[in-house]
């Protein structure tokens, strides 16, 4: 079920106005103070606001920018926060003389969990370009205002509210201010060298939806992007979802299943995530650039996500070049089996030069001596020797005796 953030509308009777004059001149009252009634659920209403409304400047060319100050001050919300938010202050000026360039939810004061109903004061602005022509003045009257208390599982004390200026090509210099409200769902778990998965799921805030072209064919196709930091080597996710069907010139519908943005990362660490880009469709049938393409324009205010990489096995293997002095692997203990190769081959004994007598004595032959014929000779000739030596002591003995 989705969650609800707190809102609070609030309305005023007051005639107080600014004037700037556009060309030479001075401002003859550059503050307004503006009473506040509010209605809702977000802040309190024993107390009604009051804010303040003021320019710096004394005059402004044509073409020229304006910026007005809104002085939120100190609020005391309903309900406590049980987690760290913003207050979203979104003013609706009326400006004659001019147009407001960057109309929108702006982030107001930062509620914390140690203070969880008090809205700190903060002041919020806005930009007014004054017309080049058919104007002498820029005129600045308060409208409504609409104050929402941020939620959303992210940390820190960002804005969950998204705010992109959309261009249809290079040669659309003006674009659309668009406003979604994103959640980013993170890993549960993430290992390094291994896909990691982040969930996106947004939605318009009402009356800054993104219009489709009043000409051309647009794609269903949507590419959503995270910025990511904290880790060497990953710095974006991406995901493609599809939008429902798209009619020229209205609102673009944004996918209703969560989109996954999809990254690795190639080292263990703590990763932090926020919204960033979105591109629709395609410049042509095929095509590699987007239609239209959405670039966020207050990514210091957008609320982080973070999640850790944990230091599980690597995909990539290690290695190492000195040897262990084991005598078994340390890479692993289990045994590496050994792919084994076994050939047969008959032998086909070689022809001898020599004979052995059949069932006699190995000789030799061929001048060649067996090795039964050198035992022969061995003995034959210790024999003889034996001999030898016998007869020669004989022989002395008899001639002694002579």
């Amino acid at each position: 079920q989705a969650v609800v953030d707190p809102v609070s509308n609030c309305t005023t009777t007051s005639t107080e106005s600014i004037t700037v004059p556009i060309g030479s001149g001075s401002a003859t009252d550059k503050t307004a103070q503006v009473s506040y009634t509010c209605t809702g659920d977000a802040i309190s209403t024993t107390t009604q606001p009051s804010v303040g409304m003021s320019v710096a400047v004394d005059n402004v060319q044509a073409g020229g920018t304006v910026e007005v100050s809104l002085a939120i001050p100190a609020l005391t919300l309903q309900t406590p926060v049980t987690a760290a938010s913003t207050m979203q202050v979104d003013s609706t000026l009326s400006v004659t003389g001019g147009t407001v360039s960057d109309a929108g939810a702006k982030t107001g004061g930062a509620i914390t969990t140690s203070s969880p109903t008090s809205v700190p004061a903060a002041t919020v602005k806005y930009k007014i370009t004054a017309a080049t022509s058919g104007a002498t003045s820029v005129d600045i009257k308060p409208g409504a205002l609409k104050l929402t208390v941020g939620s959303g599982s992210g940390t820190g004390t960002g804005t969950d509210v998204v705010e992109y200026k959309c261009t249809t090509g290079s040669t659309d210099t003006t674009g659309q201010t668009v406003k979604i409200k994103t959640t980013l769902t993170p890993p549960s778990s993430a290992t390094p060298n291994q896909q990691f998965s982040i969930g996106w799921t947004g939605t318009y805030e009402t009356g800054y939806e993104l219009k489709a072209p009043s000409t051309g064919t647009l794609g269903t196709s949507v590419f959503v992007y995270g910025a990511l930091t904290g880790i060497s080597g990953v710095t974006s996710a991406t995901g493609q979802g599809t939008a429902g069907t798209i009619t020229p010139g209205a609102t673009i519908p944004l996918p209703t299943t969560s989109v996954s943005l999809k990254a690795t990362a190639s080292a263990a660490g703590t990763v932090t995530v926020k919204p960033s880009k979105i591109n629709f469709g395609a410049n042509s049938t095929g095509g590699t650039s987007p239609m239209i393409e959405c670039v966020v324009q207050n990514e210091s205010a957008l609320k982080s996500y973070t999640f850790t990489v944990g230091s599980g096995s690597s995909s990539t293997p290690s290695s190492s070049s000195t040897p262990s002095s084991s005598s078994s692997s340390s890479s692993s203990s289990t045994p590496r089996p050994t792919k084994t190769h076994t050939e047969f081959v008959t032998a086909t004994p070689t022809k001898k030069s020599s004979r052995t007598p059949k069932a006699g004595a190995d000789t030799g032959g061929g001048g060649e001596i067996g090795p039964d014929g050198r035992m022969f000779m061995l003995v034959g000739s210790v024999l003889i020797l034996g001999a030898g030596a016998g007869g020669l002591m004989m022989r002395r003995r008899t001639a002694t005796k002579g």
